[in-house]
């Protein structure tokens, strides 16, 4: 029983998230186009472990950022010089997601587009 609740909570966390945060709807977009070009280029299954990785990559930690933040701004609404530092690194988490998934979508699709032509 206490599995499906948790998994409620989870489901909740993701719906919020999608819903409610405009970080969120952006990646959820990126997510769902990349998704759509690896179908239309119908890459091979070892591609798109990456990809999936890449992407729940980047989600969970846009997810982790946002919830830090708000956390931190729930604890400390007014600005503070410790919590400055801890909403940037969690920026930054995000940040090194994206630039690594950006260079791995590179070496994925740029290939497979240019053997089109």
């Amino acid at each position: 029983m206490k599995i499906i609740q948790s998994s409620k909570y989870a489901c909740a966390g993701l719906i919020t998230f999608f819903r409610r945060e405009r970080n969120g709807k952006i990646q959820l977009v990126i997510s769902a186009l990349t998704v759509t070009a690896g179908l239309g280029l119908r890459l091979p299954y070892n591609k798109w472990i990456a990809i999936l990785v890449c992407i729940s990559m980047v989600l969970s930690m846009e997810m982790i950022n946002t919830a830090i933040e708000k956390l931190c701004n729930l604890v400390h609404p007014d600005e503070h010089p410790q919590i400055k530092i801890v909403k940037d690194i969690a920026a930054g988490a995000v940040l090194l997601a994206a630039v690594i998934s950006l260079i791995v979508g590179i070496l994925i699709f740029l290939p497979a587009m240019i053997s089109l032509f």
